[in-house]
């Protein structure tokens, strides 16, 4: 079984992109060449440099998916994002619009392998909305996870299902191999694709899942700047 990629040093990352995290003190500092200057009508561009990681939150505890499934989701930032001044950049709960994406971990496919075993999932962030309602590009993406659990037949998932939101792929991997018909999925998947799905599953006794927990899984980082305009 494969082990989630993440960062190795939290402290140098942190000190390298100028963010600080804590109750007490901005969770973000910017060292002068992040701070632009003020425009004529007095509006200031704030500019949060590529590699910068934002802590994100989400509705439930666990978001589970089947590899190689695509999954729309939206997150919130789960602190304020601040400058060195204590002044809000990123509200809390400001929305951030995007999709979980499977990540293809072989340089060359092959055939012969079980491709459940060689992929991984991330987050792909494209959008930012405030409380607002103001929108705003971002690039930017979670670290990619690998670990996976596996869903055996007949086997109970009552454990794995607590406050889990379900990809619809996931969704029918579990309901089929385990009989669990009342599984809620966050998209559903359509009769083809099902059908598909369930063809595969009759010649396996068991198949593997990703169990995500946004709070430690999906942290988000840019990947591009982020320009900030604060009024």
């Amino acid at each position: 079984m494969s082990h989630p990629i993440r960062w190795q040093s939290s402290t140098a990352a942190l000190m390298a992109i100028a963010i600080t995290t804590g109750a007490a003190i901005p969770l973000v500092s910017f060292a002068p060449a992040l701070a632009q200057g003020y425009n004529l009508n007095q509006s200031r561009t704030i500019s949060i440099r590529s590699g910068a990681t934002l802590p994100v939150t989400y509705e439930k505890e666990k978001v589970i998916v089947k590899p190689g499934e695509t999954l729309p989701l939206t997150l919130r930032i789960a602190d304020n994002i601040t400058d060195s001044n204590r002044n809000i950049l990123i509200p809390i709960n400001t929305e951030v619009i995007g999709e979980l994406q499977p990540v293809n971990l072989n340089s060359t496919y092959s055939r012969d392998r079980d491709t459940e075993t060689n992929q991984g999932v991330r987050f792909v962030a494209r959008e930012l909305i405030f409380p607002s309602g103001q929108r705003q590009q971002i690039f930017a993406n979670s670290q990619t996870i690998t670990q996976t659990e596996t869903i055996s037949e007949g086997a109970s998932t009552g454990k794995i299902l607590t406050d889990a939101a379900i990809g619809a792929g996931a969704a029918t991997v579990i309901s089929l191999l385990t009989g669990n018909k009342k599984i809620e999925v966050l998209e559903p998947v359509g009769g083809a694709a099902a059908g598909a799905l369930a063809s595969v599953l009759l010649r396996k006794e068991k198949s593997d899942v990703f169990v995500l927990r946004p709070d430690t899984d999906l942290a988000i980082t840019l990947t591009s700047n982020l320009v900030i305009n604060r009024q």
